[in-house]
């Protein structure tokens, strides 16, 4: 469907060396996308660029610290001189392993989380719209942790809280020619979440099977497919809203 085509579109995609950003960086190349894949290790990058060319795509790798306003300025840069624009930015790039009670966590690592979840996200948002010259759309991936109360993880569900909020007022100053939203994926197996939640694939499949109505795990290309209909023709009377794919919980 053509609503749906992201033929001649170029994409950023942070974070997206592994998990839910390498699924939304292949989602878009499927789509049609060029994609700028960036997160901080190079390997991995060059492993996503290496497997979306290798299927017939265009890609770029681009190692990027995304709390780094410079960074995020090159990457940008790097987009536009090599495919002549930016369409859509994913802002993927985040997560937090740090399990602690709020009243037991320090400083430093308050200050870490908020800064690549919130911070981070904020500035990424800020040099996409200077670059995004015709319009486009920016994604925010949040969490369900932004909506809830998460011991142990207080730190990473207020970061996200406060990018749910983010997106809403984001969607506001950047209309018209661009809308902001958000998505806020469900369990997924990937790596970051197991470490972050301490657990395994096994005991999440038990847990998926006991909890989420639809009886899986999600998928990294789940929440790629919700990326390109927010970034498509499909999505374009879309802004300021947050979509759950979460299996229905």
């Amino acid at each position: 469907m053509k609503e749906f085509d992201l033929t001649g579109k170029v994409a950023v995609v942070t974070g997206a060396g592994q998990g839910i950003g390498e699924g939304i960086a292949k989602s878009m190349a499927r789509a049609g996308a060029a994609v700028v894949v960036a997160a901080r290790s190079e390997d991995r990058i060059e492993r996503v660029c290496r497997d979306i060319t290798g299927s017939g795509g265009q890609a770029l790798a681009v190692p990027t610290d995304v709390t780094d306003r410079q960074a995020l300025i090159s990457l940008a840069a790097a987009a536009v001189d090599t495919f002549g624009g930016i369409h859509t930015w994913v802002n993927n790039a985040g997560g937090s392993p740090i399990r602690s009670a709020l009243n037991e966590l320090s400083d430093e690592d308050w200050h870490a989380c908020v800064e690549l979840n919130l911070t981070a996200v904020w500035k990424a948002s800020v040099v996409a719209f200077d670059y995004m010259k015709d319009g486009g759309s920016i994604i925010q991936i949040s969490s369900p942790a932004g909506d809830r109360a998460v011991p142990g993880s207080g730190h990473y569900g207020a970061a996200k809280a406060a990018v749910n909020s983010l997106t809403k007022t984001l969607s506001l100053e950047f209309a018209p020619h661009i809308t902001v939203n958000g998505i806020s994926p469900g369990y997924i197996p990937t790596e970051v979440m197991m470490t972050a939640l301490q657990t395994d694939e096994e005991a999440l499949a038990e847990m998926a099977e006991a909890r989420i109505p639809l009886k899986r795990l999600g998928t990294p290309t789940d929440i790629g497919s919700a990326a390109v209909y927010l970034a498509s023709e499909a999505g374009s009377w879309v802004t300021g809203q947050t979509l759950i794919v979460a299996g229905g919980i």
